[in-house]
C-alpha cells in the first residue's frame, strides 16, 4: 500500500474499517506521532487513555493490548511494534497554552490544532480534544512520581501496526514540539508516514 505523508508539524486523518489496520511509520526514528481514534458516526465516543489503562492493566500498550473508548468498547489493538514499545498515555496534546508556558510568543503549530484541522479535511468535527496515544514518545517515570522528557528510542523506519476493532477515524499529528527534546536531541519536528492495510494484509 502507498504511504501517506504526515507532514512535519501538521496532522492527517484517515477512515479505518473494522478489521483493517494502519501502519504508523516513524520515518526519521525521532518523531513523536500523537494519535487519536473516534468511532465512525459517533464523534463523542473516542479512544480514551484513562479507560485504556484500566482495560490493559498497564501504563503503556504492548503488542496484543487493546485500547478502548470512553464507553469502554475496544477500538484499536496494537498488533505489531518494531519501535521498542516505548510510548506514552499520560501527556496531553500540546496546545497554544503549552507553548505560551514554554515562552513562545505568537502562534506555534500544535497537536490540538492539528487534530481539528485534520478532521475538518474529512468534513468532521470532534466535540473535544481527547488525550492522545503518544506513539514513540519517551516519558520515563520514577517510583517517586517524577517524570522526564527524553528523545524517542525508536529507529528510522520503525513502525507500529494498529488494528481497528470497530469502524473508526484515526488521526495523527507529527508533533511540532521544538522546545524540549521529545522529537530528538535536535528538537526538530520531521515528517512521518502511515499506510492503511486492508483486512488480511498480514
Amino acid at each position: 500500500m502507498a504511504e501517506t505523508l504526515i507532514p512535519a508539524r501538521k496532522g492527517k486523518a484517515t477512515w479505518l474499517a473494522r478489521g483493517g489496520s494502519v501502519k504508523v511509520i516513524n520515518t526519521p526514528g525521532s518523531q513523536v506521532v500523537d494519535t487519536w481514534a473516534f468511532v465512525a458516526g459517533e464523534m463523542g465516543e473516542c479512544m480514551s487513555m484513562e479507560h485504556s489503562r484500566a482495560a490493559m492493566n498497564r501504563l503503556t500498550p504492548k503488542i496484543g493490548d487493546t485500547l478502548v473508548t470512553n464507553h469502554r468498547r475496544p477500538i484499536l489493538t496494537l498488533h505489531d511494534d518494531t519501535s521498542g514499545e516505548v510510548h506514552d498515555t499520560f501527556i496531553a496534546a500540546c496546545d497554544r497554552w503549552r507553548f505560551e508556558g514554554l515562552g513562545v510568543q505568537g502562534y506555534h503549530d500544535n497537536c490540538e490544532d492539528n487534530l481539528h484541522a485534520a478532521l475538518k479535511e474529512l468534513g468532521l468535527k470532534a466535540p473535544k480534544t481527547p488525550s492522545p496515544l503518544n506513539l514513540f514518545m519517551n516519558i520515563p517515570w520514577q517510583l517517586s512520581g517524577e517524570i522526564d522528557w527524553k528523545p524517542p528510542v525508536s529507529e528510522p523506519k520503525s513502525f507500529v501496526i494498529l488494528r481497528a476493532e470497530i469502524d473508526c477515524i484515526v488521526v495523527f499529528s507529527a508533533c511540532p514540539q521544538d522546545i524540549i527534546p521529545i522529537n530528538g536531541v535536535g528538537c526538530t519536528p520531521q515528517d512521518a508516514h502511515f499506510e492503511v492495510l486492508e483486512p488480511g494484509a498480514f
